[in-house]
């Protein structure tokens, strides 16, 4: 395996990392997506919530992001089916009209979770977004990133949770 790349084979094949060998420990990641609001937008935020045509955008967020976790592996193909033993979200209201989605997802593998946290992150903006572009489209995704991950060879930790 050519250093740096584990997904690719010593004939620069692209292949899915060899876990068998690995024993199965607790493993968890959280990673943090931002989107800002336009005003519009923002002034509908109430309790936690946002009320849209569509229904509860918070809510629905959630949701759509615990889907998109389960489903992790069939959207990126090196990616392990993995049994999801944890998946919580938080998602804050920040400074500048912001909403700052946190996911956390926890599992016992061979393998870590950081993909589906990630995308867990990433779908929960996406959908914020599609049930708010009826007031507007100035919104805008970003600072998508890895925060927390336990478990595996290594650790890693950016920042605080509140997941």
């Amino acid at each position: 395996m050519p250093q740096g790349f584990s997904h690719i084979d010593l004939k620069n094949q692209p292949t899915m990392v060899d876990v068998s060998h690995k024993n199965e420990t607790q493993r968890s990641a959280s990673a943090r997506s931002f989107i800002s609001l336009p005003l519009v937008v923002w002034e509908q935020f109430n309790g936690g919530e946002i009320q849209s045509k569509k229904g509860p955008v918070i809510q629905t967020a959630i949701i759509a992001g615990t889907m998109a976790v389960k489903q992790t592996a069939n959207l990126i193909p090196f990616c392990h089916p993995l049994i999801i033993e944890s998946c919580k979200f938080d998602i804050t209201a920040t400074e500048n009209h912001q909403l700052m989605i946190e996911c956390t997802v926890k599992i016992t593998g061979k393998t870590g979770v950081e993909m589906e946290a990630l995308t867990g992150a990433s779908i929960a903006a996406l959908t914020i977004y599609d049930m708010c572009k009826a007031f507007g489209h100035e919104m805008q995704i970003s600072g998508t990133e890895l925060i927390v991950k336990s478990g595996g060879k290594s650790d890693l930790q950016k920042g605080e949770l509140k997941c």
